[in-house]
């Protein structure tokens, strides 16, 4: 078999996906030596089906079962009717894919054992092409493009068969407000859900999928009595139930203006902005924040901002870190007493902090100019050239500054 592969000469049909197109670049000779395999190929895609997820290790029977079967057989036709067809009537399967996650959904199946199927399918087509490939001695090229072509449907028949899941979930979630509740789990959850189950679910609960979002950690500021209902706009996903409550903006320009006024006993943390697929990001900083201010770090205000506090984050993100950064750059402090460490590393951080004026220090310290001195006059014996370097001198303010928030010795490691 000889031929290059040459997708730019090829006019793919217009809406086609990414796995059409690939099939399509394929020389089309391929078609007709595939053909013999069709059933062969699906035989071996329902055994490995069944053998590596466990929910369809049972014998399939039953309008699912025949559905599955027939998915299977309709994907094996489907990719060797579109190789080297570029022109050929639009597929059909996608509608079917829908259907088996709305069966999957109404049956009570698991659509993370339906994804595992579709990967298993994958990888049994894969190597059945591959011996297949090997045996016919096809270019090196032409199995690559293939291997693409068969990653990339299983990749396009999941998403729709997510798609028909959650449309099928969101119908029988019910009320808009628990169609609202369901699409706040899913913005949130972990790993991020698919844009196709985020675009379904935002469609069902009548939610426009913004561009940006941001989400707002909540902590009741008295025990003593529930605080009331945050005043929000209509659009906000509010969780006020769980046991860290929260609040997801569509529209941060217009909700975080103002927002002390509408929190009434309320602390608030507030997150970046992200895209929605990142909101999960978004919470876990905001109730980063939210952690600062209970142990004093970040002031005690009504709203708090992540993005006012981005350097003490990142000073504090790993504490072996700190600890190894402040064995090597505060060595020269270990063989002194715990009163000269603590003496010396304050002045230490005030003199990186206001350039080495001895007044600014004096001022800031509370002590005697001439004390000022001989302390400087003692760290620059410890630290010698270190303090020269303007890369050891960021290091040694890091540690200083990250202990002091921390309020731990300086010489904690």
């Amino acid at each position: 078999m000889t031929g290059t592969i040459t997708q730019a000469a090829i006019p793919h049909p217009r809406g086609t996906g990414r796995a059409r197109q690939l099939w399509c670049s394929l020389p089309a000779e391929l078609a007709r030596r595939f053909r013999p395999h069709a059933d062969p190929l699906a035989r071996r895609i329902l055994d490995e089906v069944q053998h590596a997820v466990p929910e369809y290790a049972k014998p399939l029977e039953g309008e699912f079962g025949k559905m599955i079967v027939l998915a299977i057989e309709q994907a094996v036709g489907s990719c060797i009717d579109s190789i080297g067809d570029p022109v050929s009537t639009p597929d059909t399967w996608p509608k079917l894919f829908v259907e088996i996650g709305k069966r999957v959904h109404h049956d009570g199946g698991s659509l993370n054992s339906l994804q595992a199927a579709y990967r298993a399918g994958g990888r049994a087509a894969w190597r059945y092409v591959a011996e297949l490939g090997q045996a016919h001695r096809f270019p090196a090229a032409v199995l690559c493009v293939g291997a693409e072509a068969i990653f990339a449907y299983v990749e396009e028949i999941s998403s729709y068969s997510v798609e028909g899941y959650t449309l099928a979930q969101a119908m029988a979630t019910g009320t808009l407000e628990r169609r609202r509740r369901r699409l706040f789990e899913l913005l949130l959850a972990t790993p991020p859900s698919s844009p196709a189950a985020l675009a379904t679910m935002a469609k069902a609960a009548q939610w426009p999928i913004p561009d940006r979002v941001a989400v707002v950690a909540l902590d009741p500021r008295t025990e003593q009595q529930p605080p009331p209902t945050p005043q929000v706009a209509a659009d906000v996903l509010l969780d006020l139930e769980g046991p860290e409550p929260c609040l997801l903006t569509p529209n941060p320009e217009r909700d975080l203006r103002g927002l002390e006024g509408r929190l009434p006993g309320w602390r608030a943390a507030v997150g970046p902005r992200v895209r929605p697929a990142d909101a999960a990001t978004s919470l876990q900083w905001a109730r980063r924040t939210l952690d600062l201010v209970r142990r004093g770090l970040a002031g005690d205000h009504p709203v708090t901002h992540t993005a006012d506090h981005l350097a003490t984050h990142w000073l504090l993100a790993d504490r072996f870190l700190l600890d190894e950064l402040s064995a090597k750059v505060l060595a020269p402090l270990a063989g002194l007493t715990v009163k000269q460490r603590t003496r010396l590393a304050e002045t230490l951080l005030c003199w990186l902090e206001h350039n080495g004026s001895t007044p600014e220090i004096a001022q800031a310290l509370k002590i005697h100019p001439q004390t000022v001195r001989y302390r400087v006059s003692q760290l620059g014996e410890l630290f010698g050239d270190h303090l020269a370097d303007p890369a050891k001198r960021l290091e040694i303010q890091l540690a200083l500054t990250a202990h002091r928030l921390l309020g731990t010795p300086a010489d904690h490691a």
